[in-house]
């Protein structure tokens, strides 16, 4: 699918599996969320734009590349958390945002409840993380928020996505990339990922 970057690195693969697993406890699956997490960020932000500079080392200047703008981070509510920390201990000094959004369970369609964002997102490159891709209703939701504030540059980092949720991002987004580790067959009756790996939020807190 155009847009859609399938991460297929054998770490993300085997933490995918672990995270598959119905036997999988909760603080593993945290763990593993975590770590995913960072390595699929790590590919998401390959081309970040960088600035050039110099730093002195004990001996001479060298020449340094930085991230040209502030990345800022921004969890969907609950699950998003799970990954929020494997990505700031690769980039500690990641701005952090939130959106929160709770699916009701009889039409499927997201609610918002709660929202902390930076006022000039234009200047920011944002990564919003949300583990599933289901519905494609949530994701939605949180880029409306986004751009409704001047977001520009935004990148969806999911760890298992359907092909009905990435058509819905599509039609409203054509031009937001999606990063993922891998795309499933198909939703449920009850909007779930088949095979998928159950409820995300419910998996990472134990509940």
């Amino acid at each position: 699918m155009k847009g859609v970057h399938i991460i297929d690195h054998p770490l993300v693969q085997q933490n995918l599996a672990a995270l598959r697993d119905q036997k999988t406890p909760p603080g593993e699956f945290r763990r593993l969320l975590g770590d995913v997490g960072g390595w699929l960020f790590y590919e998401a932000a390959r081309k970040l734009d960088r600035k050039q500079g110099r730093v002195r080392t004990p001996l001479a200047f060298a020449p340094a590349k930085k991230v040209a703008k502030p990345v800022l981070l921004v969890p969907v509510l609950r699950a998003g958390l799970g990954m929020l920390n494997g990505i700031l201990a690769r980039l500690p000094d990641a701005h952090v945002g939130f959106i929160g959004l709770q699916r009701n369970e009889e039409t499927l369609a997201p609610e918002p409840y709660y929202g902390k964002l930076p006022r000039r997102l234009q200047r920011h490159e944002i990564f919003l993380l949300d583990p599933m891709l289901a519905t494609g209703g949530s994701c939605v939701a949180a880029l409306e928020q986004l751009t409704a504030r001047g977001a520009r540059s935004i990148r969806l980092v999911s760890l298992v996505a359907a092909p009905e949720g990435i058509r819905t991002v599509r039609r409203r987004y054509p031009t937001i990339p999606i990063y993922c580790a891998a795309v499933d067959d198909h939703l449920n009756e009850r909007g779930y990922i088949v095979p998928g790996l159950g409820d995300a939020g419910d998996r990472l807190f134990g509940l």
